[in-house]
């Protein structure tokens, strides 16, 4: 037998270390707030705080102890009341949910067992236990989750549950406003990724025409412009289906900002503050980042664009794992992890920029791309369809890039989130782009 290409003990380690810095994270979301706002439904866009917790543990438990294992399962009648695809989020209170107590001695049950998986499984010798995808995929979909708790504390109204300092202040940032992406073939996905999802599968070759993208995400002060100028007002710059959801539901704004005389405030986290004109927007739906984009006499970069603005390196030809190049993120590359409740200053990171010099492609905000969610060619759905295959089509649109709120487990070069267009809870921005010719 070939003896695989890495270090199991490594791997070991990696998978322990992850999945404990996303059990620390659980606790501090959920251990924050009382029983009544854990069970209470902030908004039916959320589910119950409580519902993530157990919902958290079940799926470890399905595919570390039973799936890797083979054992049996410990609460075979709660696998349907966790189960996000039978139950959407609007209809998940009403269901009779584990209590907060139960909920958390459950997931720890849960945890001991998997950590005793963890230390007696051999990372080959099946697609689950490779490289130790399943532990990488536990970890990331635990982190998923607390990001979507931070969703909901936002959403949730009451005072300040969460703190965390501040980003560092940086000069205001005064570089080239957009960078030239050449044109030509570049490796888009991945298939080398030990930790990667199925919809990041396989690497394949993408031709991409030259263009230009924003050095850094569009900023409040800038996304302020527009407002000003009438944009919400003006049918010109939005898609008949944007129009009609802005006027349908007397959008002005992006969501939580408020005017207040001749200031605009917002509330981020249960505190009031005024909006800060150098961070990149964020709680913007795909329709608002279009218009923008229109208005500004651009538009949004598809996803190959995107992906080929953060990873080409046109000195050597190869597409890197991160901006930076191939090693893994730390604080001095992105904001990422919860670290900072907010984006960081636009601008800021210089040692997380792309070789193209594109800044603040990893964290701060998710970036909505010009792109529907599809399938790579030779895609191969894993371990279940319902990841991915069952969103594929036009109905959700490509986010890149991740947020403050994401972990670098679950985030690399290559990962594909999405979402609806009309989607504004979730911590999104974007940066535009336009063509090239001429240029």
């Amino acid at each position: 037998m070939t003896e695989p290409a890495y270090d199991a003990e490594a791997l070991r380690e990696r998978a322990l270390a992850t999945l404990v810095a996303a059990r620390e994270r659980t606790a501090l979301l959920t251990d924050c707030v009382d029983g009544p706002d854990l069970t209470a439904q902030h908004s039916p866009l959320m589910s119950p705080l409580v519902w993530d917790l157990a919902h958290i543990g079940n799926q470890e438990e399905q595919w570390l102890l039973r799936a890797v294992a083979g054992q049996e399962a410990i609460r075979p009648e709660i696998d349907s009341l966790y189960d996000a695809f039978e139950h959407p989020r609007a209809e998940r209170p009403k269901l009779p949910l584990l209590p907060p107590e139960e909920a958390r001695r459950y997931a720890a049950d849960v945890r001991g067992r998997a950590l005793d998986v963890l230390e007696r499984t051999a990372f080959h010798g099946s697609d689950l236990t490779e490289a130790g995808f399943a532990f990488g995929m536990v970890a990331q979909h635990e982190q998923q989750h607390d990001e979507t708790m931070l969703i909901t504390h936002q959403l949730r109204k009451g005072p300040r549950a969460l703190v965390a300092p501040d980003p560092e202040p940086v000069p205001p940032y005064d570089g080239p406003a957009e960078v030239l992406v050449p044109g030509g073939p570049f490796t888009m996905g991945t298939s080398t990724e030990p930790w990667a999802l199925d919809n990041e599968r396989p690497a394949h070759r993408r031709e991409v025409a030259p263009f230009l993208i924003d050095t850094t995400p569009v900023t409040n002060g800038a996304y302020q412009a527009f407002i000003a100028d009438g944009g919400y007002q003006d049918p010109r710059w939005w898609t008949p289906e944007g129009w009609a959801h802005i006027q349908r539901n007397a959008i002005s704004a992006p969501l939580f900002w408020r005017r207040d005389g001749g200031q605009w405030l917002r509330r981020r986290f249960g505190v009031t503050e005024a909006v800060p004109p150098e961070e990149p927007v964020v709680h913007v739906c795909w329709y608002e980042a279009d218009a923008y984009a229109r208005w500004a006499g651009r538009r949004l970069p598809t996803e190959a664009e995107w992906e080929k603005a953060a990873r080409y390196d046109p000195a050597t030809g190869r597409s890197t794992r991160y901006p930076w190049g191939d090693a893994d993120p730390g604080p001095e590359h992105a904001n990422l992890g919860q670290r900072h409740l907010r984006p960081a200053p636009a601008g800021s990171y210089p040692a997380g920029q792309s070789p193209l010099g594109v800044r603040q492609l990893i964290g701060d905000v998710w970036e909505w791309t010009a792109s529907d969610l599809a399938p790579y060619p030779g895609f191969r759905a894993f371990p279940y369809r319902e990841y991915s295959e069952v969103f594929f089509g036009p109905e959700y649109k490509v986010l890149r890039g991740g947020s403050f709120a994401v972990d670098a487990v679950a985030c690399r070069g290559t990962f594909r989130n999405w979402d609806y267009p009309v989607r504004r809870q979730i911590f999104s921005g974007f940066r535009t782009a336009r063509s090239a010719e001429g240029v």
